[in-house]
Parts: structure tokens; sequence; C-alpha cells
């Protein structure tokens, strides 16, 4: 439960999904977190929920493409607690477009929150990291998109993609200065709230221009939840993994190593949760 003792973490994109379980994975851990997001609306309770569990959490809103963002989420984590040592880049926009049906301006927007914000938060909390001297990590979380050709989702899966060799090149710029920078990948995730759960499967097995049937292509069976990837996370974070950096650790049910034609759910009644 202390893995993360005394250290200071950043975590961008702290939603009620994947960004928000990590910021409360870290906390379980002893890791004291900045919360990151557009509006209170959806920082907050992460805060709060880490708060009630007895750990330590602050809220910085803004919008991660902004230049002048970063440096005060930074400042903000200084000067409460005097470090940084952990950075997850988790900020998003979901805008699920086609080549043929995304705008410019929003393709672009979407690159920008995944990249252009991944690329002003490390570079500021790695300028930070050196001038104190800290060895710190840097997680990028990806997604099976990243590695898969999606159709109907160009802005997210380029994007998703680009972090992956952005990984690598910070990994091997920062190492020198001890600072590991490693990705993260997960895929489609079922809520850990129930309700929400629901209104997901629901979804996905409405119509779309691109049908996809997540039933019976999982080898483990189920999709996974947000907690299945915080033990991953964590161990990125903590100092057991300090000779891991440029690399990648994926908690995907088994999705992106299966081959492709394998329906893994023949025989076997497929299902998407628990």
């Amino acid at each position: 439960m202390n893995r993360l003792q005394d250290k200071v973490a950043i975590v961008t994109g702290t939603g009620p999904l994947i960004g928000g379980a990590i910021a409360a994975g870290l906390a379980a851990e002893g890791a004291r977190v900045v919360c990151t997001g557009l509006d209170e609306e959806s920082v907050k309770p992460s805060v709060a929920a880490i708060e009630a569990a007895g750990g330590e959490a602050i809220a910085a809103i803004g919008d991660v493409t902004d230049p002048a963002h970063a440096p005060e989420v930074v400042e903000q984590a200084v000067a409460r607690w005097g470090r940084v040592d952990i950075l997850v880049n988790s900020a998003v926009w979901f805008h699920k477009r086609g080549l043929l049906t995304m705008t410019v301006e929003d393709y672009r927007r979407q690159l920008d929150v995944i990249l252009g914000g991944s690329f002003l938060f490390t570079r500021e909390v790695a300028m930070h990291m050196i001038d104190a001297g800290t060895h710190g990590s840097v997680i990028n979380i990806l997604s099976t998109a990243a590695w898969q050709g999606e159709p109907g989702n160009i802005g997210y899966s380029t994007g998703k993609s680009g972090l992956i060799n952005f990984t690598r090149s910070a990994a091997m710029e920062l190492a020198r200065h001890g600072i590991r920078v490693n990705g993260f990948t997960p895929t489609v995730t079922l809520p850990d709230d129930p309700e929400r759960a629901r209104e997901l499967v629901g979804l996905m097995a409405g119509p779309s221009e691109y049908p996809m049937n997540f039933q019976g292509l999982f080898p483990m069976g189920r999709l996974p939840t947000p907690q299945d990837y915080v033990p991953a996370v964590v161990f990125l974070a903590s100092d057991e993994s300090s000779m891991i950096t440029g690399s990648n650790i994926t908690v995907d049910g088994g999705a992106t190593a299966k081959y492709w034609p394998w329906l893994s759910g023949s025989g076997q009644e497929g299902r998407l949760g628990p």
C-alpha cells in the first residue's frame, strides 16, 4: 500500500473512467495526486474519491493544449508538495469520425489534445525533474487503436499511434537524466459503474457505419474494467520498473495478440462483462 509513498503524481484527463481509476490507484499506493481536467465536473469526483479513501489530491482545471496550463499545474504541485515524480498523460478528446466525415478543425483539435497535450506536459515535468534532480516516471496512455487500423475513428487512432514513437523518442532523450518514459495500452473498457456499463454495452450493440461485435472476440472472455489497468500503471510509476523505459505494457485481454480470423469465444458464451 506504500509503493509510491511520498511521491507526487500529475494525471491529466482525470475523468470518470481510466484517468480517474489511475489517479485513485496511485493515491492508494501513497502518491499525492494532482487531478487535471477541462472542467470541475469531470475532476472533482476523482479528488473527492481519493480524499474519501484517506489520500491526498487537488484539482487543476484547464486545457492541456494551452501552453500556459502545464507550467501552472507543475507550479501548483510544487507549491503544495514540493516536487513532481510521476506524470500520466491521459487527456483525450473522444470524437469518432472517419476520414471522409471529419472536419479539418476537429482532426487538428483531437491530435492537439492527444499529442500536443502530452508534449507540453512531458516537457514541463521533465524540465522540473531535471532541475530538481528527480528520477521520475512518465506514462503515456495509448490504446489498442494505436496498434490496429480502426475505421471511423481516424483522429483518435492517429493521435494514439503518434504517442507510441513520442514515447520512444522522449525516453531516449530523457534517459540520461534518469527519467523513464513508457506507454500503457488499454482497450475498450467496461466502466466500473453498472449503469454506465449497461449504457456502453447498448451503445456498442447499436447500429453503426462500421459495426463491431466484441462478444466472442476477447481471448480472456470479457472486456477489462479500469481497475484491471491500475496494477500495471502503478508498476510503471514505481521504482520497481527503474530499468524499463521506451517500452509499453498492454492490458487488453489478449485482443492485439490474437490472430485476426480466430473467434476466441467459439464454443462458449461470449460476454462483455465479468
